[in-house]
């Protein structure tokens, strides 16, 4: 894996929204860093923000049947603190990819949540163990004999938008969004400075501030 190093939260990263990271990442000149399709989360008002951990699936009619789960056993048994399940599977509604217990073992060790262009399965016990799951859809078919990983930890192409193993990812209502790691700590200080300058927007709009006020006061809305 990558020698990046995991996420860290800084105090006020709360306050970071995709809309946020969105409009840090159009004013560096990276505008089409927001997946395609919209993912929905589990959970409505969950949010992830973790580094990436890539993995790609692919159609198969193998069964290895004595190590069938062998693969994805490895990939999330490396799955490491803040880190985020990015399974890409081109859209591919096969099976389900993730469920409880994947979902378990993630969680124990401190992963952030997942995110799939494919389907979960398990959902109301992924909601029970509050693990944020951003899925394309849902279906209770094991990926076992129909879906296989062939690639681990590699650039991965999902919902229109390139994922570097270890690139930096926020999810949540609106949205996933991508942040290279070339941009990332210009992007993060840009939508750190605006998440700032918003607070102070609502607080002017909601005293009254007309918007070509705040418009002028702040360029920001």
């Amino acid at each position: 894996m990558s020698s990046v190093k995991s996420f860290e939260a800084q105090p006020g990263d709360e306050r970071l929204t995709a809309a946020i990271v969105s409009d840090s990442l159009d004013s560096l000149g990276y505008r089409n860093q927001v997946l395609e399709a919209r993912l929905t989360a589990l959970v409505v008002g969950d949010t992830i923000l973790g580094r990436a951990s890539t993995v790609q699936f692919a159609p198969t009619f193998a069964d290895d049947s004595e190590d069938p789960y062998r693969d994805a056993i490895a990939y999330i048994d490396e799955l490491a603190a803040n880190d985020i399940a990015v399974i890409a599977t081109d859209g591919n509604n096969s099976s389900g990819y993730w469920g409880e217990l994947f979902s378990a073992a993630a969680k124990g060790r401190g992963a952030a949540g997942v995110i799939t262009d494919g389907n979960v399965r398990d959902s109301a016990k992924i909601r029970m163990l509050s693990f944020p799951t951003f899925s394309g859809g849902h279906r209770p078919i094991d990926f076992r004999a129909r879906m296989a990983i062939v690639g681990m930890h590699e650039r991965v192409r999902i919902a229109g938008v390139d994922v570097e193993n270890r690139d930096l990812v926020i999810a949540d209502d609106d949205g996933v969004v991508v942040i290279p790691q070339v941009i990332e700590a210009e992007t993060l200080e840009a939508a750190r400075r605006r998440a700032g300058t918003e607070s102070s927007v609502l607080i002017d709009l909601l005293g009254g501030a007309s918007l070509r006020t705040v418009w002028d006061k702040y360029r920001v809305l």
